[in-house]
């Protein structure tokens, strides 16, 4: 099947490059520009289309490679999707995480204060106060974000079985078979300190005291939130976007769902640390909060205790005096793997395939780009396994779980899966997240086409017999 201008998501990803390139464009309207096409309830304008054609092209150069389709037709039917996923996502009542696109709106905006040298020189160059700004881009934000939202509420529905995926791989041509990566299989043993309740307690103290300077009023709960929060809202004084209750995890809800405005509560754990939260305002069913998060520290001494016992356990396997599995099942703080010998699981896999049951945890093969991508300090792990021949075991070393809890751990380098053409035997689990998509993108491209038919859609004569890979966009 032709394939539909990108793979999924693909398509809004480009629009948020240039949609941060177009902001500056936008605010630059003058008589010349014009509106070229239109989409439900939202226009394009001229000067978007070539501000995005100005992205694909650099990033093209970016990634060494040319397109032979004009880059102007291929960046307005780029916004004519993304406009179109926007509208119907209205139409639809689907819903975005409005904290995602602040956290992503301010950095965004700090970085242009930075390389402006400051809000009085942005404002100045941009010929607009900056609340304006913010807002013009926070409207661009919002706009993908609906879109992005809206193709996900397709595609996540699809599902493969184990026939279709043969059928994939067997009606593939095998010229284009992925050619699969040097993948690795490891098994880690992993030790929190010892003295972790300790360090619980000195955390929940320090926020206790940090209450108490709130509430006596002895300072404000955005300045320490700014000072010692380690979450991300931490820039903004802790406060997060307005939201239901159901967007925050269990623990977390709870405690918001018990404070009236203006009250802290007490401290509540989650898995991310501890936690003290301050309800600015209610309305209806949605929250208005900030808060204040923490996680345990330890000393040196509290650090190195592990790695010791670590050190211990591993040169007990060296001398086979204890088996890696025995060491696992008995002393490992991972409560998922220490039943399984300590093999590690790829979770970016199972995430991207949706499956962690079970009977899916059999994915535990991990191509090098895996490791960056599973959160915390995976690449710590690359790095210790770089140094192992298959079936030695590594000293002990510091890192940190998905968390960012601090941890201690030692590997063992259990196989290496050298670089070959995919096949159904060895690398199911990679082929069948390639039919997924393949599915996805039918799915989509089926969904898309009955919706252009069905939505108001105009396109300037100027570009109408433009090389659109939908022709369907021209009525």
């Amino acid at each position: 099947m032709k394939k539909i201008l990108y793979t999924i998501a693909a398509v809004v990803t480009l629009c948020l490059i240039a949609g941060e390139c177009n902001a500056q464009q936008q605010r630059r309207q003058v008589m010349l520009d014009k509106v070229v096409a239109v989409v439900g309830g939202s226009s394009i304008l001229y000067s978007e289309v070539s501000e995005y054609a100005d992205a694909l092209a650099a990033q093209r150069r970016k990634m060494g490679y040319t397109s032979d389709r004009d880059p102007m037709n291929e960046a307005l039917e780029g916004l004519l999707e993304q406009k179109l996923l926007y509208n119907q996502a209205l139409i639809d009542s689907v819903s975005i995480n409005d904290s995602n696109i602040s956290l992503r709106l301010e950095e965004y905006l700090q970085s242009l204060i930075t390389e402006a040298g400051g809000i009085a020189e942005l404002e100045a160059k941009e010929h607009m106060p900056i609340f304006t700004y913010r807002e013009m881009l926070r409207a661009l934000y919002e706009e993908q974000a609906y879109a992005e939202a809206m193709k996900s509420s397709i595609v996540s529905k699809v599902t493969v079985v184990p026939g279709e995926v043969e059928r994939f791989y067997k009606n593939a041509d095998k010229d284009s078979l992925p050619i699969i990566g040097e993948q690795y299989v490891y098994a880690h043993i992993t030790k929190f300190p010892a003295s972790l309740k300790e360090a619980q307690q000195r955390t929940k103290e320090r926020l206790l005291d940090m209450r108490e300077r709130i509430i006596t009023g002895q300072t404000k709960f955005s300045v320490l939130a700014r000072m010692y929060s380690l979450d991300g809202s931490a820039m903004y004084g802790g406060e997060m976007e307005p939201m239901p209750a159901a967007y925050f995890v269990r623990p977390f809800a709870e405690a918001l769902e018990k404070l009236k405005p203006g009250q802290i509560s007490e401290i509540v754990e989650t898995e991310f640390g501890f936690h003290i939260i301050e309800l600015i305002e209610k309305r209806g069913e949605v929250y208005h909060c900030r808060h204040i998060l923490l996680r345990p520290t330890f000393t040196y001494e509290e650090l190195a205790q592990p790695a010791r016992e670590l050190d211990s356990l591993a040169r007990l396997i060296r001398m086979d005096s204890l088996t890696f599995e025995d060491a696992a099942l008995q002393h490992s703080d991972d409560m998922v793997s220490k039943y399984n010998g300590g093999v590690v699981s790829n979770s970016d896999v199972l995430a991207r395939m949706g499956m962690f049951s079970g009977a899916r945890l059999t994915a535990t093969r991990f191509l090098k780009e895996d490791f960056s991508a599973q959160g915390g300090k995976s690449l710590d792990d690359y790095a210790a396994l770089m140094r192992l021949k298959v079936g030695e075991v590594s000293d002990s070393f510091h890192t940190t779980d998905l968390m960012g809890n601090q941890m201690s751990k030692i590997v063992k380098l259990l196989e290496i899966i050298p670089s070959h053409t995919a096949t159904l035997e060895d690398d199911y689990i990679r082929l069948e997240e390639m039919a997924l998509n393949q599915k996805q993108e039918r799915v989509y491209h089926d969904w898309l086409t009955s919706k252009i038919e069905s939505m108001y859609i105009y396109i300037d004569p100027e570009f109408r017999n433009g090389e659109f890979e939908l022709k369907e966009w021209v009525k």
